[in-house]
């Protein structure tokens, strides 16, 4: 098992580089140095000795990837790439164009985005589980045809519509919650209660599909012609046969479900005006901030790797002979 983890722990650090490297290259060829200290500094009538300022502050002075002046290793090391990385490696991301510490800005958001991401994650899961286990219980009947129409016409549906009935029909209408906006605190749950439901209805349609068509496929199997043969009634084939053979699929698409919560966050909190990670990935793109959207795309990749990782983990957990490859 340890073995196992290892590989698993060297792959994921061995992703992150990659993709550190990948985005630095992306991000320094489409804007160099010059050309963000310009845009930050007012443009083209801007002196060069305010751009080499600039660049000087901000670490940005040195060569991006070799260093022809430096002695030895200091070719490779003392290169604003490797600069850049190692700080990242230590969590220190550097300051906005306006002096904020960046660090410091994502330690006071992050709170309020797994506060709305963790229980979209739980409910998500949980209600589509459910559905879906009932879809195929009923299999063939009207309930699961009209569950199946219920569950595309969700799927075809823009998660933007479900925000804006939502705030017609719950805040408008009903008002039973605010429209936008957020208070920290134990009023905070008012202010969430919004943004998670919408999440979790935006998601149920592709996700409880795609469990209702891998419960089909256990029941097709010849475990469970065995336990019928058994005498076993219909509900503990569904729950203690299909639902635990069914759980290494699950598991897959419960991780992949991570990545969108974080980027369907992005868009809720926008409209909902909620200062979480979300909001501050839109301020640095529409700000064109370099430090901000970097930081924020370092720390998504972290966030996606160590869920990917968590699933191989319970990969291992729930069928013991993955461990051996």
């Amino acid at each position: 098992m340890l073995a196992y983890l290892a590989r698993r722990l060297l792959y994921a650090v061995l992703v992150l580089a990659g993709v550190n490297l990948l985005v630095f290259i992306l991000f320094f060829t489409i804007n160099t140095p010059e050309d963000m200290a310009r845009l930050q500094l007012g443009g083209k009538r801007v002196t060069a000795e305010a751009v080499e300022r600039w660049k000087a502050e901000r670490g940005y002075d040195k060569p991006l990837y070799f260093n022809a002046k430096a002695p030895g290793l200091a070719k490779l090391a003392d290169t604003v790439f490797v600069d850049t990385t190692v700080r990242l490696l230590h969590f220190d991301f550097g300051k906005t164009n306006e002096g904020r510490d960046i660090a410091e800005e994502i330690r006071e958001r992050l709170p309020i985005s797994f506060g709305i991401g963790v229980p979209v994650f739980i409910l998500t899961v949980g209600v589509s589980v459910v559905f879906s286990l009932g879809l195929a219980m009923f299999r063939g009947t009207r309930l699961d045809a009209a569950g199946v129409v219920l569950l595309v016409a969700l799927m075809s549906i823009s998660s933007l519509f479900f925000i804006i009935m939502g705030q017609y029909v719950f805040s408008k209408v009903l008002r039973l919650a605010p429209l936008s906006g957020y208070v920290p605190g134990p009023q905070m749950f008012s202010f969430v209660m919004l943004p998670i439901l919408v999440l979790v209805v935006a998601r149920l349609g592709p996700d409880a599909r795609l469990y209702r068509t891998i419960y089909l496929e256990e029941l097709g199997k010849d475990y469970v012609r065995t336990a019928r043969s058994k005498g076993l009634s219909e509900f503990a084939i569904m729950f203690r046969h299909v639902l635990r053979n069914s759980w290494l699929p699950i598991i897959t698409s419960s991780a992949s479900l991570l990545p969108v919560v974080f980027g369907g966050a992005i868009v809720t909190e926008t409209f909902f005006a909620i200062p979480g990670l979300g909001a501050l990935t839109i301020e640095g793109i529409t700000q064109q901030d370099f430090s901000i959207v970097r930081a924020m795309v370092f720390f998504g990749s972290a966030l996606y790797i160590a869920a990917y990782l968590a699933t191989d983990v319970l990969y291992a957990v729930a069928d013991p002979r993955i461990r051996l490859h």
